[in-house]
């Protein structure tokens, strides 16, 4: 089977770099399943997590936000963050998504802090699903 050369990169590090047969992301049009070959691209990643296939194997990687860029040859995800599921601290997501939601209970939907919010939400209902997935099939 075909495969292609994924790098996943955050500010702090390198967290990927391997050849694959798949890559699924979310974007900020819609979901993405990338396979070699595929058109040049360019476009913003949603908080989500992206799901990597290579040789019948699945790994999930909570990203959150970022862009993909699709070359002819290989695949990067520049990621504000992201984090295998055997990283992700359970308690610190929940204390997070806690945090979360009481400053969307308190915060003005006109204010930034709901916007920070929210994202806040988010990435923390992001690493959670993520590792709660790799819980049941990893």
């Amino acid at each position: 089977m075909s495969t292609f050369m994924l790098e996943i990169v955050t500010p702090e590090r390198k967290l990927y770099e391997q050849e694959v047969n798949m890559v699924s992301v979310k974007g900020a049009e819609g979901e993405l399943g990338i396979l070699p070959h595929h058109i040049p691209l360019v476009t913003p990643l949603r908080i989500a997590p992206v799901v990597i296939k290579k040789d019948g194997k699945q790994t999930v990687v909570a990203v959150n936000g970022g862009f993909i860029e699709v070359r002819k040859d290989k695949v990067v995800i520049l990621a504000e963050s992201a984090e295998f599921p055997e990283d992700i601290d359970v308690e610190r997501a929940r204390a997070a998504k806690e945090r979360a939601e009481a400053r969307l209970k308190a915060a003005k939907k006109d204010e930034i802090d709901f916007r920070r919010a929210e994202l806040s939400l988010q990435r923390a209902m992001n690493r959670l699903n993520v590792k709660t997935a790799y819980d049941v099939i990893g």
